[in-house]
């Protein structure tokens, strides 16, 4: 029995080169990891003596940006 040549047609390049396009946007629009040295995270928050104790984080600043009407 002779094998039969693979049949790459058209439409089946351009649906892959398609998919692969779509990958290659969706994971450069995903936003990025950042890594927290361990500086920062080795170091305890002291609690203030006479109360309080709000802090302007990164995670507080982000938070008002993306609040903004």
């Amino acid at each position: 029995m002779p094998s039969s040549p693979s049949k790459l047609s058209r439409r089946t390049l351009f649906a892959g080169a398609g998919t692969v396009g779509a990958l290659a946007a969706a994971v450069s629009v995903m936003p990025t990891v950042k890594s927290v040295t361990e500086t920062q995270a080795s170091q305890p928050l002291v609690k203030p003596e006479k109360g309080g104790g709000y802090v302007l984080s990164e995670h507080v600043k982000h938070y008002y940006k993306t609040a903004l009407v």
